[in-house]
């Protein structure tokens, strides 16, 4: 008897599954080519118009700031993450933001004073900054909202890669709903143009993202824009149970409970997918279970 080989993956999910290392690369090598690239056009303006700085200085200008930059990368993802913007709703996170770039021009001239100074003091000399802290956050506020904007795009093409979900609703008309909107057993998926239907008993787990819960069904991710306390208020409350503040599990799929020292546990899905389980939440899924 002849086996089925896989279907071939597509463009779409081979780069899906290699989607962090080339975001981490992405980073590093952005970071790099502006440190490299700014220091060496403060060095030209430098030598032109004869300032008498050393080079050692100008790379310890440009490159802690770049050094900076890339440290404070991971809070900015954290924060547009748990708080993104919506073209239906961008005006009520504007004053959020605005203070966000103020805290992350902070940080980023702390970092980078901070570096400066142990170069400098590495030659035997003394950093002053001054006070140009308003023209550094001019500078990074364009900075902000450049990387506020080029992460907001780069997620949007990541859904449409791997789908977004939406719950069906009902027709414009009077018949009868498409599917019961109260306990939805179906997700409309949009992907690349296209619509697909995810069976509700398919999704093995969902993970809180913030203003979106992530649906795992067999191996692929499909965002859906809701929260995680909706979308559980609408799920079969017998089958999809919460194991934490950030998590979902369809109990169909647990294969075994793992406790812990510290009260926790872990749960492993029937994939080898492995779920955190807080204390609070581990007595309700025994339970259910047990049922």
């Amino acid at each position: 008897m002849s086996r089925c080989s896989p279907a071939p993956r597509t463009g779409a999910e081979r780069y899906l599954a290699i989607r962090r290392p080339v975001e981490v690369g992405c980073w590093l090598v952005t970071c790099l080519l502006s440190g490299v690239g700014n220091t060496l056009t403060v060095w030209m303006d430098v030598q032109r118009l004869g300032l008498g700085y050393a080079a050692w200085e100008v790379a310890s200008w440009e490159g802690g700031s770049a050094i900076a930059l890339l440290a404070l990368v991971p809070a900015v993802v954290w924060f547009t993450g748990r708080w993104p913007v919506h073209l239906d709703t961008w005006w009520r996170r504007l004053p959020l933001y605005a203070l966000a770039s103020v805290v992350w021009s902070m940080l980023h001239v702390g970092l980078m004073i901070a570096m400066r100074t142990l170069v400098y003091a590495w030659h035997g000399e003394t950093y002053v900054f001054g006070d140009a802290f308003l023209y550094e956050y001019l500078k990074d506020a364009r900075t902000f909202l450049g990387i506020v904007v080029v992460l907001h795009v780069y997620r949007l093409l990541v859904r449409r890669l791997q789908g977004e979900a939406s719950l069906l609703a009902a027709p414009d008309d009077d018949s009868a709903p498409v599917e019961p909107v109260e306990r939805p057993s179906r997700f409309l998926v949009r992907k690349l143009g296209r619509e697909f239907l995810v069976a509700a008993d398919d999704i093995e787990w969902v993970k809180a993202a913030g203003n979106y819960a992530n649906l795992h069904v067999r191996g692929k991710v499909y965002p859906l824009r809701s929260t995680l306390a909706e979308l559980e208020s609408r799920l079969d409350p017998a089958r999809f149970v919460r194991v934490h503040r950030s998590h979902l599990v369809n109990l169909g799929q647990l294969a075994s409970i793992e406790p812990l020292d510290s009260g926790d546990a872990r749960l492993h899905l029937q994939d080898g997918t492995v779920v955190p389980c807080s204390r609070r939440y581990r007595d309700a899924v025994r339970s259910a279970t047990a049922a």
